[in-house]
């Protein structure tokens, strides 16, 4: 389980996935089939599970407490359907220009070759935003475990940056700044493989807790909840699975380019059966006591710590990784592709101050899946579909691709209301 999402504007990006090959990222062209051994079907599938699953999975308990048992399944169930759908139209667009742009290589090489300049700005955008949201995600994560199991202040402050979480962010910041600093991928390379061994084996662990204190307590759950409830759901699923941004990257390294679909469609399914028994299973073992972040149910035993202190410190080191495509677009964009470590230190210190001001995990991360994530998903990948085939799609394909904007302009719409009302009340509580 990689908790560092790659969704990058460039394909450099790749060189911080461990399981990628670091050549031939060019499809369509000599690059791939002639510069290396491209992904098998099991790697395929592995990559696939790394750049999806994240750090969404640990709200889900605490979302199925929300949206009911049975709500919260057929939201994860739909949403998976529909990303696996819309990044297949990623694929098919990128196929049907190959022959006119053969370096797109990544979502805003796409979003180039269809609008020029606007549409890799619009990528790029959206792509920044969310992997700085992903990034706060990490740092809200890390202070708030830390300040459950160390609680260092014993009475409210007045400031939203004297908090016991925001004392542990501070203290972390200047690591995160020394780390942030460092210019190539290639030394982070096996920070990522860390996080990905902790971070399965933690879930693991989480999910065996669960099962064991659902056995012996099991207490009353409800199925569905009301229409506000399902769209926060919505929010945080679309969260879980947002890694659109890496979907051409790795259809270009497949082997066997033909049975890609299927590949991604067998890995979305597991991970969506995933989710929702890890959603279902901390929800049933909890109940109405579910937390924010599931692992903090766990308790206080040295076992339950470790497991904590262990997501913590895989997901610190995982942050700089996460952040490269910010610095990449940044640098880019104000210092002429420049390294700024300068520009960095900034963008490290204003995640760090919008963790201390955000009071719950998976408040934030509802926000982020219906805001930035949704358009990232669905509207920018079938607007992309109906540019490029145009009326080839015939009646039937030009609905549906409307159908999905139309379906992710009103999700990002109320559901983004939806998190900020929650949020904002959370905050005046």
């Amino acid at each position: 389980m990689e908790f560092d999402k790659e969704a990058s504007s460039s394909s450099s990006r790749l060189d911080a996935a461990p399981l990628l090959p670091q050549y031939g990222l060019h499809c369509g062209g000599a690059g791939a089939g002639a510069g290396g051994h491209l992904s098998s079907q099991p790697k395929t599938f592995a990559n696939v599970f790394i750049a999806v699953v994240g750090t969404g999975v640990l709200g889900l308990p605490y979302t199925f407490s929300r949206t009911g048992w049975a709500a919260g399944t057929l939201l994860l169930l739909a949403v998976a359907a529909l990303t696996f759908h819309c990044m297949m139209l990623l694929v098919a667009t990128r196929r049907r220009i190959a022959d006119e742009h053969t370096k797109i290589a990544s979502f805003g090489d796409l979003g180039h070759g269809i609008y020029g300049a606007p549409g890799r700005h619009a990528v790029d955008a959206m792509l920044v935003l969310s992997q700085v949201s992903f990034c706060v995600g990490y740092v809200i994560f890390i202070s708030n475990t830390m300040a459950h199991l160390y609680p260092i202040v014993a009475d409210s402050p007045a400031s939203p940056l004297l908090t016991a979480k925001a004392l542990f962010i501070w203290a972390m910041l200047p690591f995160q700044l020394g780390l942030n600093s460092i210019k190539t991928l290639t030394l982070l390379a096996p920070l990522s493989i860390f996080a990905d061994v902790v971070d399965l084996g933690a879930m693991g662990v989480v999910l065996s807790q669960d099962a064991s204190i659902w056995l012996a307590n099991k207490p009353p759950v409800f199925a569905f909840a009301g229409p506000a409830e399902l769209l926060y759901g919505l929010g945080v699923a679309v969260y879980a699975f947002e890694a659109i941004g890496m979907v051409l990257p790795l259809e270009a390294e497949a082997a066997d380019k033909r049975r890609f679909g299927a590949t991604l469609a067998l890995s979305m399914a597991f991970i969506a059966v995933m989710y929702v028994l890890f959603g279902a299973m901390g929800y049933l073992a909890f109940g109405s006591a579910t937390r924010d972040i599931i692992t903090t149910n766990l308790g206080t035993g040295w076992f339950s710590v470790l497991v904590q202190l262990g997501l913590c410190i895989s997901l610190f080191f995982a942050m700089p990784v996460s952040m490269n495509p910010v610095y990449e677009v940044a640098e880019r964009l104000i210092c002429g592709r420049r390294y700024a470590w300068w520009l960095r230190w900034i963008l490290v210190v204003v995640v760090g101050l919008l963790a201390m001001l955000v009071p719950n995990f998976a408040d934030f991360i509802s926000l982020v899946g219906s805001s930035v994530c949704v358009v990232l998903l669905f509207v920018l990948p079938a607007a992309f579909h109906i540019k490029v085939f145009g009326a080839e799609i015939g009646w039937t394909g030009l609905v549906g691709d409307v159908t999905v904007i139309v379906i992710g302009i009103a999700l990002a719409v109320f559901g983004t209301w939806t998190s900020l009302v929650q949020i904002f009340s959370s905050s005046n509580v």
